[in-house]
C-alpha cells in the first residue's frame, strides 16, 4: 500500500466523476427514482472486476454511492479501469455524476502509542479491523474510526476530532458554510489541503481535500 495507487488514480484520465476521499475513490450518480437506483446498481455490479472486490454501493431514492475501496491507500492500477467502466454504464443509464455529494465523515481517536486501542472501538461500535490504524464499519453505513498516534512526549488535547473529506472543489464552500454557522479556523497551514476548525466549545473538526486535490499535496495528519 504506498501513495502511488491514489495518485495514479487521479492523474489518469476519464475518472473525472470520481473523488479521491480518505476511504477510497467515490462516486455519486443521481437518478429520478428508487427503482432507478436499484437498477444501476444491478448493472454497476455486472461490470468486470466488481464482484468480489470489496466495492461497497448504497442505493438511495435519488441516487447511487459507489466506493471502490475501503481506504485511500488501497487504491490500485485496475480501479481505474472499474471506475471508467462503471461511469460508462452510469451514462447508459441516464445518471448524473454528482461530485458535490461525495463525502466522507471519519472520527480520528488520539492516543500515545502506547495507548491505541483499537480493540476496544472494534468491540463497543460492531466494527471490524481493516488497516492496523483504523477499524470500519461492515455494513458501510458509520464513520470510519482512524486511531491517531500522538507523540510520545506531546500532551494529550483534543482526544477525538472529526475528519470530513470532499472533493478538491468543495472544500472551500464547505469551510465557508462552517464559519457562517459560527465556527472558527485554529490552523489553516496546510491550507487547501486541510483546514482545523473549532465551534463554539471548542471542539474541532478538519475538511480535508488532500487526497482529491492535487498529487502534488502530502497527506495532513492534524492533531
Amino acid at each position: 500500500m504506498s501513495e502511488q495507487g491514489w495518485q495514479e488514480f487521479l492523474a489518469a484520465e476519464g475518472t473525472d466523476d470520481w473523488v479521491v476521499l480518505h476511504g477510497g475513490a467515490t462516486a455519486v450518480f443521481r437518478v429520478p427514482s428508487l427503482g432507478a437506483a436499484a437498477e444501476l446498481a444491478a448493472a454497476v455490479a455486472r461490470v468486470p472486476g466488481v464482484e468480489g472486490s470489496g466495492v461497497l454501493l448504497t442505493i438511495t431514492d435519488d441516487g447511487l454511492s459507489v466506493r471502490l475501496s475501503r481506504g485511500v491507500f488501497r487504491l490500485e492500477e485496475q480501479h481505474i479501469d472499474v471506475a471508467r467502466a462503471v461511469s460508462a454504464v452510469a451514462r447508459v443509464h441516464g445518471a448524473v455524476a454528482d461530485r458535490a455529494g461525495v463525502h466522507e465523515v471519519q472520527l480520528a481517536i488520539a492516543a500515545k502509542p502506547d495507548q491505541v486501542d483499537g480493540g476496544f472501538w472494534r468491540a463497543v461500535l460492531g466494527y471490524t479491523q481493516f488497516d492496523a490504524d483504523d477499524v470500519i464499519d461492515p455494513l458501510g453505513h458509520g464513520s470510519t474510526v482512524w486511531m491517531q498516534e500522538l507523540n510520545a512526549d506531546k500532551p494529550l488535547r483534543h482526544a477525538m476530532h472529526v475528519d470530513v473529506s470532499v472533493a478538491r472543489e468543495h472544500a472551500e464552500p464547505r469551510l465557508a458554510a462552517a464559519l457562517a454557522a459560527g465556527g472558527r479556523i485554529v490552523d489553516d497551514t496546510d491550507a487547501p489541503g486541510c483546514w482545523i476548525l473549532a465551534d463554539r466549545a471548542g471542539n474541532r473538526v478538519c475538511i480535508a481535500s488532500w487526497p482529491d486535490r492535487s498529487v502534488l499535496t502530502a497527506p495532513v495528519v492534524p492533531q
